[in-house]
């Protein structure tokens, strides 16, 4: 069995793209993958179609050897759109070389630990205030309209949520705040203020009064704040018991004198690229929960990364904010590391993204692992083909 083709299809999702990687043998078995070129990867499908003769004739199943090679022939320039590529094409690969023995990519890596994936409802409130006409459903303009929302999201059985920082906008609504990502005004200093601090304080009260105690809540502050910024936010949010505060942090030390000081876990590093770029940050002991991007990473260096993480008694979660096949590939990695901390989802979504690929089956806040071949969940091409993008 050789690879034949490889092709990329892209898809309209509302204020994004879902991605999708196909990949032929010349038997006609077929392995599919999901990447996300929306967010800072503008040019992916372009790389993974430039790469792609590299892999034409060799064997899917020695997913290994076909990773290792496209890594050599890249190593002049590592990382970046070139791991992501790699990705695409080694968690397509993967799909083919389960199916081929009939059994879910899981049992490639000795799998699973565990059936039953507990997850998070992920961008609570922050696609309700910024995308709401995408959803078909009310925008999220006061405090109350939040807390509501978060009452609403444990009565469906979630245990725990993450929040971004919501503020009002002075014009009787909410933002979402996000200089780091060139929003709105703010970047690229990335200073706070007291009045940001306080809001986001209102912002956290409201969801723990309304959810009680006992509810997980997430706070993703993402690359909004340089050092000292995220040291003011994690003094404020001491009072509201978080599972954990997200930052994106590309320098190790810095992190770690965060962590040092804050009340509650510090979960980072979902933006780094393999084991390499994960190390400094475990010397450092900058994190309690490293988070791994499966659909930027490839689960086999996922695997890799998670074990390095093992070493330094930290437990991962995936950072999963994509489709219905890249949640898949996210639970087959959750399911298959000893030492998994919880899974991020999207619940929110446009409508027709489960006409993609079929949605994971989701019971009291837990993900039910497929028994399926390959990532147990089957791609609706001609849907795919029949929403191109906009």
């Amino acid at each position: 069995m050789k690879i034949a083709r490889v092709e990329t299809l892209r898809a309209d999702a509302g204020w994004r793209l879902f991605s999708f990687l196909k990949v032929t043998t010349d038997d006609g078995l077929v392995g599919w993958s999901e990447y996300s070129e929306s967010f800072g990867s503008t040019g992916l499908s372009g790389v993974i179609e430039s790469l792609s003769p590299l892999i034409i004739g060799r064997d899917p199943c020695a997913w290994e050897e076909v990773t290792a090679w496209l890594h050599v022939m890249t190593r002049q320039s590592r990382g970046g759109l070139n791991q992501q590529a790699i990705a695409a094409i080694e968690n397509a690969l993967l799909d083919i070389a389960a199916r081929a023995r009939g059994i879910p990519v899981y049992a490639l890596f000795g799998g699973p630990i565990r059936r039953r994936i507990p997850v998070y409802w992920s961008h609570f409130g922050s696609y309700r205030v910024r995308n709401a006409q995408w959803l078909g459903v009310p925008p999220l303009k006061t405090r109350d309209d939040v807390a509501r929302h978060a009452a609403e999201v444990q009565a469906r059985g979630f245990r725990a949520l993450k929040t971004n920082i919501l503020i009002p906008d002075g014009k009787g609504g909410l933002y979402q705040y996000s200089p780091g990502f060139g929003r709105h005004a703010g970047w690229p200093e990335l200073n706070w203020d007291n009045t940001l601090l306080r809001e986001l304080a209102a912002h956290l009260r409201s969801i723990r009064d309304a959810v009680g105690p006992e509810m997980g809540i997430h706070l993703d502050t993402n690359f909004h704040f340089k050092t000292e910024g995220f040291q003011r936010v994690a003094e404020v949010v001491a009072p509201f018991d978080l599972t954990w505060l997200e930052i994106d942090q590309h320098d190790a030390p810095a992190l770690a004198s965060i962590k040092r000081m804050a009340p509650c876990p510090i979960a980072s590093a979902e933006t780094l690229h393999g084991r390499r770029e994960f190390r400094p940050f475990l010397e450092h002991y900058a994190m309690d929960v490293g988070i791994v991007d499966v659909i930027w990473n490839g689960l086999g260096e996922s695997m890799k990364i998670a074990s390095l993480c093992d070493v330094y008694e930290v437990n991962c979660a995936p950072h999963n904010f994509y489709g219905n096949l890249c949640s898949m590939i996210s639970a087959h990695f959750s399911a298959s590391i000893p030492n998994f901390r919880v899974m991020e989802i999207d619940i929110d979504s446009v409508a027709w993204r489960d006409e993609f690929t079929s949605p994971p089956v989701i019971e009291d806040g837990e993900l039910i692992l497929s028994d399926g071949p390959g990532w147990g969940v089957e791609v609706n091409e001609a849907a795919i083909r029949a929403r191109p993008p906009q």
